[in-house]
Formats: structure tokens, sequence, C-alpha cells
């Protein structure tokens, strides 16, 4: 009897640890995040959070649309609630007529157009690397940041994929360069994405030279290829976060005298993705680059890239 106890216990541990693995662990923390904000809404109020209702979570969806929250960051709080409790071993109706409808009635109230960060396109590329190449600082600190940069936006990265890049994931071919992404946002398994970056005839915006030439530079061969610097320019082993490169984004925008308000981290990714578009890449081709599982975002990029070019206006003459 005791030994059926303790196979019961350990199978319970067990599965434990396989739902706290079943998501990365940034999504685990998102959600988090998104349920405390929820735990707050409730203790304020005197409700049960945990389990709670449906009806509790519409009017935190209502409240959230009073403070001018977005239709997908609501969305996303739903998700987050009804996943937390699925982890804790409750359940909870997040299709619930009160929580659908409640945001149907919201979204047409309030619309869902959003503002989408802009796309860091080839022009304001250019002149954040010619910035980055004029800026008085020590060329291992240039080569490092033009190549995150360069990286970043031709091989379709998220900044969280750029800084998770380890030297072992490089293999420097004939043609160019393979990157060995691990793990992405849409391969939660670590099945692995393979990209291939070519050599540019342009070798001043090159991502494989750039890259070549850190490398040389930091002496990296082994670890992180994107580290932090400690005092006096000397290179940790510390791997650099993703909010850094989004910094590094904001900083060299503003340098190149372009007003960084409305970039962030995604305008690499989104710019090569509409970059890519505007010059007449496939849907299958952009997708194969950028891991997007869905053909929606990347049709807003190709929308977007095309504004100009079937417009029909084109065809008036004034």
């Amino acid at each position: 009897m005791n030994n059926i106890i303790t196979n019961i216990k350990a199978l319970q541990e067990e599965t434990l640890l396989n739902l706290k693995n079943s998501k990365a662990n940034n999504t685990v923390r998102a959600y988090k995040s998104d349920f405390k904000d929820f735990g707050f809404f409730c203790s304020q109020r005197g409700l049960k959070s945990l389990p709670t209702e449906p009806k509790i979570v519409s009017l935190y969806l209502t409240h959230l649309s009073t403070k001018d929250a977005k239709i997908s960051t609501l969305r996303r709080r739903l998700v987050s609630i009804g996943i937390i409790h699925k982890l804790k071993g409750y359940y909870l109706d997040t299709k619930h007529p009160s929580i659908i409808e409640n945001i149907m009635g919201i979204k047409r109230r309030k619309g869902s157009i959003q503002i989408a960060k802009k796309p860091i396109l080839i022009n304001n590329l250019k002149k954040i690397i010619n910035v980055i190449d004029e800026e008085n600082k020590e060329e291992i600190k240039k080569f490092r940041n033009r190549s995150i940069i360069l990286i970043g936006f031709s091989g379709g990265f998220r900044r969280n994929e750029i800084v998770s890049i380890d030297y072992d994931d490089l293999d420097f071919v004939t043609e160019g360069l393979k990157i060995k992404l691990k793990r992405s946002k849409t391969d939660q398994f670590g099945e692995g994405t393979l990209k291939g970056l070519p050599y540019f005839e342009n070798s001043q915006y090159c991502p494989v030279l750039s890259l070549q030439k850190w490398i040389e530079i930091s002496k990296i061969n082994s670890g992180p290829l994107f580290r932090r610097f400690t005092k006096g320019s000397k290179l940790s082993e510390k791997r650099l976060t993703d909010q850094t490169v989004a910094l590094l984004i904001k900083e060299y925008l503003n340098l190149a005298g372009i007003d960084s308000k409305n970039y962030s981290g995604h305008s690499l990714r989104s710019g090569f993705a509409t970059s890519a578009a505007e010059s007449g890449a496939e849907e299958r081709s952009i997708m194969a680059m950028t891991g997007h599982k869905s053909t929606e975002m990347v049709r807003r990029y190709i929308k977007e890239a095309n504004l100009f070019k079937n417009n029909a206006l084109n065809k008036i003459k004034i």
C-alpha cells in the first residue's frame, strides 16, 4: 500500500513538472504577470480571483477597457487567467457568453485598430549602421552592435532569438552563414530552425562579414554570441538581454535623427518582412525566414509594402 502511495506521489510530482514545462519560461512569466493584475483588481473589490467566475472576469475586462487597454491586451489577459486556473486544477469557462459578448461589445464600441510599431526599412537600416560606424567608440563595441542590428534584420529574428544565439549555432559556408535557432516562440518544443544568410554585395551592410569581424575581435569561440561589456569595455561571459536589443535600436535611431517613439525591438523583424515584400519576395519565402506559422501577419506586411505599388490612384492622371 505504501509503495502505491509513493508511486502516486512521484507521478503527481512528475505531472506537475510536465505542466510547468509545457510552456516556455517567458510565457509562464507573462501569464503570472497578467494574473497578478487580475488578482489585484479582485482583492481591491472583495472578489475571488482563484477560482473565479465568468462574471468577475467580465467585470475585469470592462475595467481594463475603461483604462484604454487594447482588445489584444484583453484577450491575452483572458487567456492568462484561464491558463492559471488550469494549472491550479480549476475549471473556468473563458468562452462563457458573459465574457465573449462583453468583449464583442467593447470591440464594437471602442474599435480594435492597433497602432503597430514601425518597421525599420532599408534606408533607415543603412542610416543606423552608418551612425554606428561613425561613432567614437571602441571597435569591439561597434562591431557587436552593428552585428546585432544586421543579424536581427536579415534573419527576421525576434529580439529574444537574437540574444539566444550561441557560437556553436553558427556555420559559415561558401554561400554565407547558417544559423541554428534552437527554440523560438513558434517552436516551443525545441525542434530547431535553420536560417541561411547569404553574403551581401555591399560589404558595409553585410551581416555575415560583420559577424565574422565581431567574432575575430571578440575572440569568442564558445557560449553566448552577443554579450555584455563590463567597465573598461571588457567583454563578459554574460549573455545580453533582449531588452538591450530594443534599447540599442532606439539609441541609434535617435542618433540617426529618426524619432524612435514608434519603433521597438520588433522593428527589425517587421522591417525584414516588409522590405522583402517590397522587393517581391513570395509569402512562403518570408515565412520560411521569419518562422511565422500563420499567414495573417505576413500578409499584413505584404499589404503595407504594396500600399502604393498597387494603389488605384496611380491610374488617375491629374
